[in-house]
């Protein structure tokens, strides 16, 4: 069975891109996110599912989800948030069991899900060791405005994550990125040897 490690983190923490450079070292890495947007393509059953409780609005001119308008609406509301992800995060959950019955016996595979400490269906259940990526609040805002995503927005999505002690406390490897890619790197390293140790000592 492969050894199966979450990676989570608040939103601006870099957690994608410690996935991509776990990636690089030779970890199977499945991207709840990437699962999510296909399953919120246009025709598909949660698409319709989201646009029966959410209303025409959030559909764009092509007929795709309007990811954005859609998470300014849930980020400001914790009940219309919880709607969504009751649609949304079973069907990930099956998608992930799928995916983890297709890894090699001997891979080390990285279940990216970004709200692993905020709801059940993205709790470590399915983890033998998580890896928090932490930051500072000050890198979270910095990292958002680099995608274009404004102070105010940002602050209301961070709001309504888990704090980052919450984050802390499901963690058994944490990431400090504040600092440069290079530092990111350096620690991304020490981290694969942690977690190659961990497999081969529970293969052993």
């Amino acid at each position: 069975m492969p050894y199966i490690v979450g990676l989570t983190g608040g939103i601006g923490s870099g957690k994608s891109t410690v996935a991509a450079m776990l990636a690089e070292r030779g970890a199977i890495v499945i991207d709840a996110d990437a699962i999510v947007r296909e399953l919120q393509r246009s025709g598909t059953e949660v698409f319709r599912e989201i646009v029966d409780v959410f209303g025409p609005e959030i559909v764009r001119s092509d007929g795709e989800l309007d990811r954005p308008k859609l998470a300014s609406i849930v980020f400001a509301d914790q009940e219309k948030r919880n709607m969504l992800t009751s649609i949304v995060w079973p069907k990930v959950g099956e998608r992930v069991v799928s995916a983890l019955a297709e890894a090699p016996p001997d891979a080390i595979v990285i279940l990216d899900v970004p709200l692993m400490a905020e709801t059940p269906y993205g709790s470590r259940r399915n983890a033998e060791a998580v890896i928090v990526v932490d930051a500072s609040k000050e890198s979270q805002l910095r990292h958002l405005a680099s995608k274009g995503i404004g102070a105010g927005d940002a602050e209301a999505r961070m709001a309504a994550q888990a704090s980052r002690e919450e984050r802390l406390k499901i963690a058994d490897h944490v990431l400090t990125n504040d600092g440069s890619l290079d530092e990111l790197a350096a620690h991304v390293d020490d981290l694969w040897a942690a977690l190659q140790k961990a497999a081969q000592e529970r293969g052993a």
